[in-house]
């Protein structure tokens, strides 16, 4: 039983009392509970890869704001490292692999990941819903994620995060052929792997593209969003009677959103370059009238509470002034606040405070 269930009711287009807030990294670097947890673990990798920590931080941005949904605290690189890539993260750098698939020989050895190496992941997605219940009922609903095919293979290729990719995009426009095999294997990777979530208590699945913004029209749909879809066809929709709401993002991919919403997801997360309402005309005049999540520039975040309570209104004033997304709804449903990509490692935790008061206030007092 859900005490709170703001988040999936937005995601699913139904009616809700305030606009549901969660934020994308919400459990991350900006706050001092989670550096304190990562030091005691010792390592990233030993804090991602030991449930009771990934609990922990899951845990800590509920503890402290009003938020309405959880997401696992986890790395987008798992199933690469699943994979055998050999995933590592220097002080300083972020993550890399050591053994990047830059040949043929080395993408004719790629294989689907193996769960069973994800186990800890799994763990950690069974432990943080048993301690999201307090009092017999479950606080906030969970949400499971991953990378998309697309943005794996851009690191698995580069071998770490990178500019402009350019040895994944060389391979798309000259090898054609092997960045295919990979996107496959990734497919199957990413769907076997949200759907152990699934089975181990996810209750929402969000599908991170976070670099399908940086390839050419015609491109993104062949190669980021037809994988995409592919995924979704292979997910459950429902578990235990329950609707498993589906959301896809790809940051910098605002102008696709009709091509988006052909692909089976819920929900679709915008990043700051596209508003509110323009996303929700352009669903409507697709015939699709799915939910959109978004999207506040993080940077925002870094200004003053009166500021940073001025611009999230002006978010939902435009949304508001936006048809609804079927008769009987107010304009706002339909809509889960967040951020526009993830919050910076630097942004004051206050500030968090200020967004989630004035998102609560305001998506209240303009639903009146």
């Amino acid at each position: 039983m859900l005490l709170n269930d703001r988040f999936i009711k937005a995601c699913l287009g139904q009616s809700v009392d305030r606009t549901p807030l969660w934020l994308m990294r919400q459990a991350g670097r900006y706050l001092p509970e989670y550096n304190a947890t990562r030091a005691k673990a010792g390592s990233f990798l030993d804090l991602a890869k030991t449930p009771a920590y990934a609990t922990e931080v899951t845990l800590q941005p509920l503890d402290r704001y009003p938020l309405d949904a959880a997401i696992l605290f986890s790395d987008i690189l798992t199933i690469p490292d699943a994979m055998g890539l050999g995933l590592q993260f220097a002080a300083g750098e972020g993550p890399s692999f050591q053994h990047p698939l830059r040949t043929e020989a080395d993408v004719k050895k790629l294989r689907v990941a193996d769960m069973g190496e994800l186990t800890y992941v799994f763990d950690a997605v069974s432990e943080i819903r048993k301690a999201l219940i307090q009092d017999g009922k479950q606080r906030v609903p969970l949400i499971g994620f991953s990378g998309s095919p697309w943005t794996l293979a851009c690191y698995m290729i580069d071998g770490s995060s990178a500019d402009e990719f350019r040895h994944a995009k060389t391979m798309m426009f000259d090898r054609p052929d092997l960045l295919e095999r990979i996107l496959e294997i990734n497919i199957q990777s990413v769907a076997a792997y949200l759907t152990e979530q699934v089975k181990a208590g996810a209750q929402a699945l969000m599908i991170f593209d976070t670099w399908g913004g940086m390839l050419p029209d015609g491109w993104y749909q062949q190669v980021s969003l037809a994988a995409m879809k592919k995924v979704i066809a292979l997910l459950p929709r429902e578990h235990e009677g329950q609707r498993i709401p589906v959301i896809i993002f790809t940051k910098g991919g605002g102008l696709w959103i009709e091509d988006m919403a052909q692909v089976g997801a819920d929900a679709i997360g915008l990043d700051w370059t596209i508003s509110l309402s323009r996303a929700r005309k352009a669903l409507l005049a697709a015939g699709k009238p799915l939910a959109i999540q978004g999207n506040l520039d993080p940077l925002i975040l870094f200004s003053s509470p009166e500021k940073i309570a001025q611009e999230a209104g002006k978010l939902l004033a435009d949304l508001a002034s936006a048809p609804a997304l079927k008769p009987g709804l107010h304009s706002l449903d339909g809509h889960v606040f967040n951020l526009g990509h993830g919050i910076s490692q630097f942004t004051p935790p206050e500030s968090v405070t200020a967004l989630a008061q004035a998102v609560i206030e305001q998506s209240q007092k303009l639903r009146r």
